[in-house]
């Protein structure tokens, strides 16, 4: 269903993978980001799913300053490896400037209705949150994000929507790091928080160890109301 297309960074080119919805309307758009496997064909299916949705859906190579097109999967203890190499050498700083380039490609397509939302998993549910702290994010959703404890401190900066979805047997976030989450966003207007009870990091990952269809179509249609609701 997608393309590559060319986006115009603040200190370089890099690609991204698009999918259009059917139709000649207008669409809310929704930038999809990465898990630490790159734009593989998980974050391929969930942009396609998007514009299936009729969602305008873009997945940027955030790992393009490292290794242009890293396109592994979660099968094998090599690709593990390479994939946590990936993630301890990303800055997340320079990939917020990624997202703020997408989303401003994105939002200037003659396809799109001038809403723009960002959706990412693992470490794109860490960026997810970032874009709702430091982008023009119209709403933004986080799954199973990694080290938002560490980022509460910009929850204030947070002016539109943001959903999180929270698996609570996660092994890569401890259970001191939920409640802190919980106790930090407590109350904002603008955040909504779902918990997985039982559920473990990745659960939304077709074909993962710990992929649950229930709870991840629960999620997923969560996020879908929700971008149906704010990028309209």
């Amino acid at each position: 269903m997608g393309e590559y297309r060319t986006i115009k960074g603040k200190d370089g080119s890099f690609q991204a993978y698009v999918a259009t919805p059917a139709g000649s309307a207008k669409a809310g758009a929704v930038v999809v980001l990465q898990e630490i496997f790159g734009v593989n064909a998980v974050m391929r299916g969930v942009t396609d799913g998007l514009a299936a949705e009729g969602f305008l859906a873009i997945c940027p190579d955030l790992f393009w300053r490292i290794k242009p097109g890293i396109d592994i999967t979660d099968q094998t203890p090599e690709e593990w490896k390479q994939a946590f190499d990936l993630f301890g050498k990303f800055d997340a700083e320079a990939g917020v400037e990624d997202i703020k380039a997408t989303i401003a490609a994105i939002r200037s397509d003659p396809g799109c209705n001038g809403k723009v939302g960002a959706v990412g998993y693992c470490l794109g549910g860490k960026l997810a949150f970032l874009s709702a702290s430091r982008t023009d994010s119209d709403a933004s959703v986080g799954y199973y994000g990694v080290g938002l404890e560490n980022l509460l401190d910009e929850a204030a900066n947070i002016k539109k929507p943001l959903m999180l979805h929270i698996a609570d047997v996660d092994s890569f976030q401890t259970p001191a790091a939920r409640e802190a989450i919980d106790a930090g966003l407590k109350g904002h207007a603008q955040v909504t928080v779902h918990h997985y009870p039982g559920r473990d990091h990745a659960f939304a990952r077709p074909g993962g160890e710990h992929y649950d269809a229930g709870d991840a179509k629960l999620a997923n249609d969560r996020t879908r109301a929700f971008f149906k609701q704010n990028l309209a």
